[in-house]
Parts: structure tokens; C-alpha cells; sequence
């Protein structure tokens, strides 16, 4: 299963639209833009996403994307040991 990462449009003032754009570019990820994820106040305050539904917030977008690249691999780890019939 790919990982779905969700960015607000709103949130895009802080930075996030660079890391959306490039988080967009790999193939093994779910990327998605939504108008309003609802977490207006975490929105207003700082670059969140989220992961998987989980809520991902960080000070700066390069903690961010740290933050999301951690729970990437994490997410790959799980499968790692699953014999996948065609890979």
C-alpha cells in the first residue's frame, strides 16, 4: 500500500507547496491537495501534513519534509519482509 500524504491549500503560505511538488514527483506516493483539511489552527500556526490520516507538524518546511521522509521509510520497513508476488 502507498503512504498518502495530504497537504491543505491554505497551508501553502508557510512553504508547504514546494515540498508538495516535490513529494508529488515520486512515484511510490499518494499526493493530495485538498481545500480545507479541517485543523484550521495547526494550519494558521505552521507547515503540517497528513500521513496516512495521521497529523504531521513541524516548525520549518525542511523539518517537515524530514518528519514525512522518516515516516516514508518507517512505512516501507513494514513491507519490507512480505514476499510481494511480482517484484
Amino acid at each position: 500500500m502507498r503512504p498518502i500524504i495530504e497537504f491543505c491549500s491554505n497551508n501553502m503560505h508557510h512553504g508547504t507547496d514546494g515540498l508538495m511538488a516535490k513529494l508529488e514527483g515520486r512515484m511510490e506516493l499518494d499526493v493530495i491537495e485538498y481545500g480545507c483539511l479541517g485543523n484550521c489552527g495547526i494550519c494558521y500556526m505552521k507547515p503540517f501534513a497528513l500521513f496516512n490520516g495521521q497529523i504531521v507538524e513541524a516548525d520549518t518546511v525542511q523539518e517537515l519534509e524530514q518528519r514525512l521522509e522518516a515516516m516514508i521509510a518507517e512505512s516501507e520497513d513494514v513491507f519490507a519482509d512480505f514476499d510481494i508476488p511480482g517484484e
